[in-house]
């Protein structure tokens, strides 16, 4: 039955005795359609694709708009091309190397490039996989350093029941998470104003015979600031030479591992240090690739326990392999070997100094209004993070101007810093590929505009409870 393809968008949601539904009403004007589908069950009957996929379209309308999420490191924006190679790959399935050996060939190129990027002594001899995101690469990193602790100790007939791991408690949560699921006690080391990042500063006091790795975090998720690989690994340099322990780094490259390489080529934070065990990326966050594909590669086969490699039929030969998630598309491991073949280092450099080049004039911009102070400024990973002046009002805080910057299609994230800096809250801008220098300049306008309505309340802003929503 031909039918009009006139859209109306006027669907509401009502209750009855099933519960909330959602009434059409001729939502789409089109013969048949004026009836109710379920919310929380499976309809009883079909619906043409057209209807289908323009009440999904409506739902997904209501989400935020991805370009003006300037919370998210998530790559929101990529080319028409990629766009189109997304579409013809999504099928692949990338667990199933031996039905898609192309696939699977493209997925070691990758992580091979970047094992190079990274300065790893002898590309041959390392190993690495794609992962979903960053989380489960630094799941398998500090699975790996706990197996080659475990192996140690018992190969001296010592005890395994207790391992341990440093780490900062300005790392993201998915650290937390490994602990939990594997069992392995935090020691957590506390940022302060002295020290705001993992820095080396009284490790001795955290490390001991149990203890089977050190997390260094380049690009820190609150601010984005570089944690001092090398400073972290002269000071374990120090306590094996007093104690006789040999202790690891995995380094969370989650932002700054596609940055870094490009914009600060002479910082050595990778593989050029001796007690870098593994490194771990987000293919979706600077690699530019859209979600999900992160990265993880081991200094060499000695840092991967054989333990955690499974092998499977390849070619006719062998193929190792290990993650923890099992079924995913190879769409975006396609994607970023062609962010790759399409950028190069040069291309990267330039993607990337671009964001770097907006941070910064986001944060120059910001620094000059009256009531912030700054507390990074975008030149590490492209992050700028800001303040309010101690005593400037009692009026307004963050949250209020990060609430009336969501009304204008900003979402911009205000949030307490970790431990002992959690009596501050800081707002945080991330610069992607995709926020232009005219987008930067429209929300410094915006910006600016919400605090001229902000200083000019008489009373403090109606509230129902101060805190966020946010999780970094």
């Amino acid at each position: 039955m031909p039918h009009t393809t006139a859209r109306h968008t006027t669907a509401r949601h009502t209750t009855n005795e099933g519960g909330e539904s959602l009434d059409l009403n001729s939502v789409f004007v089109r013969p048949g359609e004026a009836t109710e589908l379920p919310r929380f069950e499976l309809p009883r009957d079909q619906s043409l694709p057209e209807t289908a996929y323009q009440i999904v379209h409506d739902e997904a309308m209501l989400d935020g708009n991805a370009r003006l999420n300037l919370a998210t490191f998530v790559s929101t924006w990529m080319d028409d091309e990629a766009r189109r190679l997304y579409a013809e790959t999504v099928d692949k399935n990338m667990i199933d190397k031996d039905e898609y050996p192309q696939t699977a060939a493209i997925e070691e190129r990758c992580w091979r490039m970047i094992a190079d990027l990274w300065n790893v002594p002898d590309v041959e001899e390392s190993i690495g996989t794609s992962t979903i995101g960053s989380s489960e690469a630094c799941m398998l990193g500090g699975l790996a350093l706990k197996r080659r602790w475990q192996a140690g100790r018992r190969a001296r007939n010592e005890p395994t029941e207790r391992p341990n791991i440093v780490l900062s408690t300005a790392v993201q949560v998915c650290w937390e998470k490994f602990c939990n699921y594997f069992e392995v006690e935090p020691r957590w080391v506390p940022i302060s104003a002295e020290h705001p990042m993992l820095d080396g500063h009284d490790l001795e006091e955290y490390v001991d015979e149990n203890t089977i790795g050190v997390v260094a975090i380049m690009g820190v998720t609150y601010t984005g600031a570089y944690e001092p690989v090398a400073a972290i690994a002269g000071k374990l340099d120090q306590i094996e030479e007093a104690t006789g322990l040999d202790v690891r780094i995995h380094v969370d490259a989650a932002s700054g591992g596609m940055v870094a390489p490009f914009c600060q080529p002479d910082l050595e934070w990778d593989f050029r240090i001796e007690r870098v065990a593994s490194i771990n990326t987000s293919g979706h966050k600077y690699g530019l690739v859209y979600p999900g594909v992160g990265w993880i590669v081991w200094r060499d086969t000695a840092a991967l326990p054989e333990s955690m490699i499974f092998h499977c039929s390849y070619l006719g030969g062998d193929m190792p392999t290990l993650a923890l998630n099992f079924s995913r598309p190879g769409a975006q491991v396609l994607l970023q070997y062609y962010m790759f073949l399409r950028l190069g280092r040069e291309g990267y450099r330039r993607v990337q100094q671009g964001s770097l080049d907006v941070a910064q004039l986001l944060s120059t911009e910001i620094g000059r209004l009256a009531p912030f102070e700054l507390v990074s400024r975008g030149d590490t990973i492209p992050v700028v993070t800001w303040r309010l002046k101690e005593g400037y009002t009692e009026t307004w805080t963050l949250y209020d101007l990060s609430d009336r910057l969501r009304m204008k299609g900003w979402l911009v994230p205000a949030y307490p810093l970790a431990d002992d800096l959690a009596h501050l809250t800081v707002l945080r801008i991330v610069v992607r590929v995709g926020l232009s220098r005219d987008l930067a300049s429209a929300l410094i306008k915006d910006l600016a505009g919400e605090v001229s309505f902000l200083d000019e309340l008489d009373s403090p802003m109606p509230r129902r409870g101060a805190g966020s929503h946010f999780h970094h």
